[in-house]
């Protein structure tokens, strides 16, 4: 079994970030031509196919309508969940429609609900979600680059932020105010943890 899942969506590609050796890798719709391009036969291709125009010529591409209640994302996450891996890897996920972003973060979330971590890879950024655990970043990411942490639907509890600019020791983070936008890296190992809740995490990459 695989222990990562690299998804690639229809959204903005970065053709730096490729799947490494043993990943189980998917094509959710448009994000098949993103690979096709570079090369990389995906494992599954998912998808209503409504970017892509087309059902591709592959041995394994599950069709799905094109009214339905999941994004193409979305029924890529299923499918990796339901393998059993953890760990997702999505490129193709910003970017693009704005309403398509924000269903990708809402993803991350779903991801985090289920025991896994996925993180959407763009043009020099990353997010990424958490429920009921921390994360952390060693010093080499830029001293002075940007991360903001939200709260994903509720409250998110013992929020604590160390090694950065603005500390927080055991706050409280609502859906409704934004008090975790644009901290900054110091330079020094740093870590982003919450008690109870869910927190997206966004940085410069």
């Amino acid at each position: 079994m695989s222990e990562r899942c690299y998804i690639a969506g229809a959204g903005e590609f970065c053709s730096d970030i490729l799947p490494g050796q043993g990943d189980f890798i998917i094509a959710a719709d448009g994000g098949f031509t993103s690979l096709n391009s570079l090369g990389i036969t995906p494992d599954l291709v998912v998808g209503d196919f409504d970017s892509l125009g087309s059902v591709p010529d592959h041995p394994n591409v599950i069709r799905s309508p094109v009214e339905k209640d999941d994004t193409d994302m979305m029924l890529a996450v299923r499918y990796g969940l339901e393998y059993g891996i953890k760990t997702f890897i999505i490129n193709g996920g910003l970017g693009g429609r704005l309403d398509q972003t924000l269903a990708n973060t809402q993803v991350l979330a779903y991801i985090a609900e289920n025991g896994a971590r996925g993180t959407l890879y763009g043009q020099g950024v990353c997010v990424t979600a958490i429920k009921n655990g921390k994360i952390e970043f060693g010093p080499d990411l830029a001293q002075g680059a940007t991360i903001s942490v939200f709260s994903m639907g509720g409250k998110a509890r013992g929020v604590t932020l160390t090694g950065l600019k603005y500390p927080l020791d055991n706050a409280t983070l609502t859906s409704d105010f934004p008090l975790g936008v644009s901290n900054e890296f110091t330079g020094a190992p740093a870590c982003v943890s919450v008690r109870s809740g869910i927190l997206v995490i966004i940085w410069e990459s």
